[in-house]
């Protein structure tokens, strides 16, 4: 007699083969486009070098994919594995969520807010509000879920979350608002790019036309670029499009084209010489 099939449970195509990738080599993965190097991954971890060159081996044979392009002095990330990382942080968001909500249904506690963040204000502000509603109501449970700016909008609207924290020139006319904070976007480029020796300003017609590495549509940090650069007409097809600053920053970086960001997000790129920025004359 045949088994009944489980409800929730699809089957897979006959011959498929899947894997599933570790969390800790995904986790590894991302450490390695942010530093640039397995070593400084390795040791935020507190790991060997080896054992982070293994795993990253590992994480490609069972994808089957290429991810690094390793060197005596970097490793740096092929586009397959700048989108591949970009998939990892989307994972890796997702159980950080599923912990925390595990974690809320053991605490039982009745007082709950839940709030919505755009990645950069998520990265970068956010920890520290978070640290002093703790310290202030410590028995209030906050559910955080990172997304771009649109879906924290949409998430306000339909009651998906109590409080939102998005980036952009303005809010929506249907949503209460505020602002909490001020950041700038700049433009950044790898430090081989011409544009990284330029001395002139770059201008806002010269941008416009320029294939960059953006953020994708709906997020903040895109829809205020596009804002400033309406006068010259639609922004220059990408040369790629990821749903994170981080891998754009890598992007970047590794001289696949100049990038438009969040001041707060590069500025640790800066100081370290991994990024140049070029100032824009009209914008």
């Amino acid at each position: 007699m045949r088994k009944p099939e489980r409800s929730g449970f699809r089957s897979r195509p006959a011959g498929a083969q899947v894997q599933l990738p570790d969390l800790n080599a995904l986790e590894l993965l991302v450490a390695v486009a942010e530093t640039g190097s397995l070593s400084q991954a390795a040791a935020r971890f507190d790991i060997s070098q080896p054992s982070v060159s293994a795993l990253m081996m590992t994480l490609e044979r069972r994808l089957g994919v290429k991810l690094l392009v390793r060197s005596t002095r970097r490793s740096r990330l092929t586009p397959a594995g700048l989108v591949v990382t970009d998939w990892a942080r989307c994972v890796l968001e997702s159980v950080a969520v599923f912990v925390e909500g595990t974690a809320a249904l053991r605490s039982r506690q009745e007082d709950r807010l839940r709030i919505g963040a755009s990645l950069t204000v998520a990265e970068h502000m956010v920890p520290g509000w978070l640290l002093s509603l703790r310290e202030t109501l410590p028995q209030v449970h906050v559910g955080l879920e990172v997304t771009n700016s649109h879906k924290v909008i949409e998430g306000i609207r339909h009651n998906g979350f109590d409080l939102g924290f998005v980036e952009g020139p303005w809010g929506p006319r249907d949503v209460q608002s505020t602002v909490v904070g001020r950041d700038r976007l700049v433009v950044v480029v790898g430090p081989d790019h011409l544009w990284a020796r330029r001395r002139s300003p770059i201008g806002g017609a010269e941008l416009a036309a320029t294939p960059l590495v953006l953020r994708e549509r709906g997020s903040g940090t895109r829809e205020t670029l596009e804002a400033a650069l309406k006068t010259y007409g639609s922004v220059a097809n990408p040369v790629l499009e990821l749903g994170a600053t981080a891998p754009l920053r890598t992007a970047a970086a590794s001289g696949l084209g100049p990038a438009v960001l969040s001041a707060m997000a590069v500025q640790e790129d800066l100081r370290e010489e991994r990024l140049a920025s070029g100032s824009v004359r009209t914008c």
